[in-house]
């Protein structure tokens, strides 16, 4: 038995190409998949400074707990209103200097250190350095909530503690 493939006019007509419906259709697909990829990398670099930011306030901690262990006898010159401390917007931005070794002393070392804490994490930022016993804290304060659209400046902190 013979079977006819061609069954004339009135089968349905075989399509070929896409419609313009279907090209609409993915053209709108990559849109929505561009425009999210788009928002994932503004969040992405919100995210990067922010831990840029954390890891200068961890450096900085670091440097000035250094110099006191460098000075441990005279560490409580570094804390306190007469120290390190100084509050938020405080201090106006200006390019940081290294004193001459000759020269330096606690108190050249705390205003490069104040300096660069300034420098690095904006005129928002402000420090306070306590020494109780021989017991050492560092906290660093900085407008850095650039993911929140209420506060976007609201202080983030870093706080490190140790013993000389």
């Amino acid at each position: 038995m013979r079977m006819n493939r061609n069954r004339g006019a009135a089968g349905p007509r075989r399509q070929s190409g896409f419609s313009m419906i279907e090209v609409l259709v993915a053209v709108l697909v990559l849109a929505l998949g561009l425009l999210g990829f788009a928002l994932l990398q503004t969040m992405n670099l919100r995210f990067t400074q922010s831990a840029n930011y954390r890891t200068e306030a961890t450096n900085l901690a670091y440097d000035l707990l250094d110099q006191m262990r460098a000075n441990r006898f005279q560490a409580g010159q570094y804390a306190g209103a007469a120290g390190a401390d100084f509050a938020p917007n405080s201090l106006a931005y200006a390019p940081c200097s290294r004193p001459v070794a000759a020269a330096a002393t606690i108190a050249a070392n705390i205003t490069r250190w104040q300096c660069q804490v300034v420098e690095a994490l904006g005129p928002s930022a402000g420090a306070a350095v306590t020494y109780v016993d021989g017991v050492v804290t560092v906290t660093i304060a900085w407008g850095d909530q650039r993911w929140d659209e209420v506060d976007p400046d609201a202080a983030t902190s870093f706080a490190v503690e140790t013993r000389l």
